[in-house]
């Protein structure tokens, strides 16, 4: 049996990366999904690969009027969510700390913080008016937990993430709406070089990868895999988790 049959999801930052990988991996395990992003061309190309089971939205995370536009058209077209991955992130280029400007802190808080904040306030009181609970899955990032250098400000914004998921969960746990952290390790994303600071090469990888005990960069399919798992019946009692997918790079 599929683990998510008859499940509805809202994932952001769905047109690409890992998000577009936990859109497709809800679809085959019987959801259906809302595929969020401010790519709005990306968007719809990822939603019409899965078919009816799947709608575009375009949507900016770091705005409140967009998010709550976002649920309503969910709400509009499905009826109802039991799943919300706020996976839509961003982050500066590796640098060193001061040579980071104001703008692209605030960006990174933007989009990786302030959204969750904005989702929050749009689901839950859908979720506490159904009375049927709801799981809400925020990507942190092992950056949160032990952060490299040059990623100073993004890594703080992570483990904003990683603490407000545990504090989300805590209390909104008489509500029977699970949160969990999913904690990746540097990925096979768009934003790589970024996270590098140098551009994507063989020989550059290799210096990431060496501290990486499993001795490989995260994929999408790892992060949807997790994403599927803790969305999924299966994980009904757990709830607060900084879950770290990351090859043991966090031990």
């Amino acid at each position: 049996m599929n683990q998510l049959q008859g499940k509805v999801a809202i994932v952001t930052g769905a047109a690409s990366g890992f998000g577009a990988e936990i859109a497709r991996q809800y679809v085959a395990q019987g959801a259906r999904v809302v595929v969020a992003d401010l790519n709005e061309a990306g968007a719809k190309m990822v939603a019409g690969t899965l078919g009816d089971a799947a709608i575009a939205v375009t949507c900016d995370v770091s705005k409140e009027a967009d998010i709550q536009a976002l649920v309503a058209k969910t709400l509009e077209h499905f009826g109802s969510f039991d799943i919300v991955v706020n996976n839509a992130g961003t982050t500066h280029r590796n640098q060193p700390l001061m040579d980071v400007g104001e703008d692209w802190f605030d960006r990174c808080f933007a989009v990786n913080v302030k959204s969750i904040f904005h989702m929050t306030r749009a689901v839950v009181p859908v979720w506490r008016k159904a009375g049927n609970g709801g799981v809400m899955l925020n990507i942190g990032s092992t950056a949160g937990i032990r952060p490299r250098p040059g990623l100073t400000w993004y890594n703080a914004s992570k483990g904003a993430v990683n603490l407000m998921s545990k504090s989300l969960a805590v209390e909104l746990g008489p509500d029977r709406i699970r949160v969990n952290a999913i904690c990746p390790v540097m990925g096979e994303s768009g934003l790589l070089e970024s996270f590098m600071g140098m551009p994507d090469t063989p020989e550059n990888r290799k210096k990431f990868i060496a501290t990486i005990p499993l001795g490989r960069l995260a994929k999408p399919s790892d992060i949807a895999a997790a994403a599927v798992f803790l969305a999924s019946d299966a994980a009904e009692f757990i709830s607060g988790v900084e879950f770290p997918v990351d090859g043991a790079r966090t031990v």
